[in-house]
């Protein structure tokens, strides 16, 4: 990619809930290797705080206000970066929730996974779809997906899987429909230059799991990191983890 004969263009990353956890870790790493990276958070202070701290870092980072469960404020943030870049290259659709419920399965109402769903499947469609015309005018768009080993049908159903004994409907099953609907932006998006896949971080210490994960932000993000950065030959609807692929 180039800007003129020999100037590199600068490649524009958007990653959602980036104010912090793995998504400022993957600000950051991408911000390392040159990228502009757009800090999209819901609050517009912590958005504010968060990219300066990256800047502080050395980091081009610019606060993007982007509450994933408002369309009018998606849709605003993609005027916004239509504005200043005309494009998009990277997309990380990190933004997202537990929920509160924490009860069996049985006990479950559709509101329970409504919640949910609202940041961790309909946020990503909502962001996706305002951004995919501005992914659609990079030489080399990519989107990625964060998702978790929680949403694999085939780990969850294996009885002697380590997922056995983990049974959290809402968080699981929004997961699963994360994968679905990767797979079906990749589909669609054969034969373009984007590429869209799932990356899975690992069992991270982050808000989301009041910091009860083995693994730090850092070593999260990788994985994310890695699929932002696909080169022309990497694949496309695949589900990954640092140590390779995962069954759906």
């Amino acid at each position: 990619m180039t800007k003129g004969k020999d100037v590199p263009m600068e490649r524009i990353a958007l990653v959602t809930g980036a104010n912090k956890g793995i998504g400022f870790a993957v600000a950051r790493q991408l911000g390392e290797r040159g990228i502009v990276v757009l800090v999209g958070a819901r609050d517009e202070v912590l958005g504010k705080q968060a990219a300066d701290a990256l800047a502080a870092g050395g980091v081009t980072a610019l606060p993007l206000r982007l509450d994933v469960t408002d369309p009018a404020c998606v849709a605003e943030a993609a005027r916004e970066i239509e504005r200043r870049y005309g494009r998009l290259d990277i997309l990380v659709n990190n933004a997202g929730i537990a929920g509160r419920f924490t009860g069996a399965p049985g006990e479950a109402t559709a509101a329970d996974l409504r919640e949910v769903y609202e940041t961790n499947v309909f946020g990503v469609v909502t962001v996706t779809h305002a951004m995919l015309p501005l992914l659609r005018r990079s030489p080399a768009g990519r989107v990625v997906n964060l998702s978790s080993h929680v949403g694999s049908l085939t780990l969850n159903s294996d009885p002697g899987s380590p997922l056995a004994g983990v049974n959290m409907i809402a968080y699981q099953s929004s997961k699963t429909a994360l994968n679905a609907v990767t797979v079906a932006y990749a589909k669609e998006l054969r034969g373009t230059p984007i590429k869209v896949n799932a990356a899975l971080p690992g069992v991270v210490a982050t808000d989301i799991n009041h910091h009860r994960g083995h693994r730090t932000p850092a070593e999260g993000a990788v994985i994310a990191v890695r699929l932002a950065l696909l080169d022309e030959a990497g694949p496309s609807g695949a589900c990954l983890a640092d140590d390779g692929p995962v069954p759906w």
